[in-house]
């Protein structure tokens, strides 16, 4: 098992990878309540989608892990499964069985263009400035998302945001919580981030924030009103809702999971010379992972950006996914406890992988105005726009125009070329 994970070679071992999985599955665990609300809002049965949203997170990490060695999460995606619901179903009116047929066909040619390593071939003409910078931005989406769950950060119509009630009782548990992670962390305690979100939870059960669970063992419900209907839809993919249904899941979801495993990968130290070891394998598993997941009856899932949290613990093999699957094989049937986790326990992880994420600005070059611009606007529109699709856009675009306007022609791998007027093509027809 150490040989096959690789363990001395990344310089882990069972507890620590162990720790690592646990962590990430708390961080993501409340996709398992969130996903089957937002996707029963297009009349999807709720009970189907949770059982196929953890079904789906086990087979998806479980690939990754044993393909490709990497310890991430595959869990259906909070912004895509939005987009299913609020844009698509309700948005555009097409039925919900129809769209998830949509789905299911993106990720067949997933699976097709990652077998033919077209996507791989994308990830890898990414300038290496920029992937730092996908990287540090994904890093401050993921803080702000803390800092929104925790309600340190609020809306504001005047300021757009502004602070939270820090007296509120849900953001003192957090800012409590930040604290004491911080604490442990900076005093090198190995865990910090994990040991954090417990100690954050028993308080919160103290004073009376988080419920005690009544029961801890809870039925599994069936997959009926879900399993295989994308089957019975086959004949309405070549409408022209459906194509561009098909086409914008193909296109923000790849985007959104390359800029993911960029990310990641930087963090856990297995991109070398900017490239990514066994990147298709994990480009494979997300892919399959997809049209397995719309086959069950739950949208998009993608590579989890809440698997820094792992990282950060010491995640650094597929060890770290087997475990997350295996945690989310126990919530199937302890489904009652998950209501403990809550957004404001998993908050100050987010917040403090945010900032060891951000640690990537100290490797892009900032002397040079032509990679600081595109650099800057891919981090700055993650957090602004809530999507990593959206960075990678304004990078594309602007890596590109900027080297062109000093006649560095040669220097632009041809890929940037296309991927630029793709995103300007999608901003036009699409955004």
């Amino acid at each position: 098992m150490k040989n096959f994970f690789q363990f001395t070679a990344r310089g882990t071992s069972y507890k620590q990878e162990t720790l690592a999985g646990i962590t990430t599955f708390l961080s993501v665990a409340y996709i398992l309540i969130v996903n089957p609300l937002i996707l029963s809002q297009s009349g999807m049965d709720q009970g189907a989608v949770f059982t196929a949203t953890a079904l789906t997170a086990i087979i998806g990490s479980l690939l990754i892990g044993l393909l490709a060695n990497y310890p991430i999460a595959i869990a259906p995606s909070m912004g895509l499964n939005s987009f299913f619901t609020f844009s698509v179903c309700i948005g555009m009116g097409i039925a919900w069985e129809v769209a998830l047929t949509g789905v299911f066909i993106a990720g067949i040619i997933f699976m097709l263009l990652s077998v033919m390593k077209i996507r791989e071939k994308i990830i890898n003409a990414i300038p290496e400035d920029i992937k730092h910078a996908i990287a540090a931005g994904i890093g401050f989406f993921i803080a702000f998302i803390g800092f929104k769950n925790a309600g340190i950060i609020v809306g504001n119509p005047d300021t757009f945001v502004s602070i939270g009630d820090l007296t509120s009782t849900g953001t003192a548990l957090a800012v409590v919580g930040l604290i004491i992670t911080i604490a442990m962390l900076v005093r090198g305690i190995n865990g910090a981030i994990f040991y954090g979100m417990v100690i954050t939870t028993i308080i919160g059960m103290i004073i009376g924030f988080i419920q005690i669970p009544t029961s801890i063992v809870g039925s599994i419900p069936s997959l009926e009103p879900t399993f295989g209907v994308v089957f019975m839809n086959l004949d309405q993919i070549f409408s022209p809702q459906v194509l561009a249904v098909i086409f914008t899941f193909l296109f923000v979801a790849f985007f959104d999971t390359a800029g993911s495993l960029i990310a990641l990968t930087s963090q856990a130290g297995i991109m070398k010379n900017n490239e990514i070891p066994k990147i298709g394998r994990a480009l494979l598993a997300d892919s399959a992972a997809g049209a397995i997941g719309a086959i069950l009856g739950t949208s998009t899932p993608a590579t989890s950006v809440e698997s820094s949290s792992g990282i950060a613990v010491g995640g650094r093999t597929g060890f770290t996914s087997i475990i997350i699957a295996l945690c989310f094989a126990v919530a199937l049937f302890f489904s009652p406890i998950l209501s403990v986790i809550t957004t404001e326990v998993t908050a100050p992880a987010l917040i403090i992988v945010g900032a060891l994420m951000a640690m990537d600005l100290k490797n892009i070059n900032w002397n040079k105005i032509e990679i600081v611009i595109p650099a800057f606007l891919t981090i700055i529109m993650m957090p602004l726009t809530s999507s990593v699709a959206m960075g990678l856009a304004f990078g594309f675009i602007l890596y590109p125009l900027s080297l062109i306007a000093q006649k560095r022609f040669k220097e632009i791998h041809p890929i940037m070329y296309i991927l630029g007027l793709l995103f300007i093509i999608y901003f036009i027809f699409i955004v």
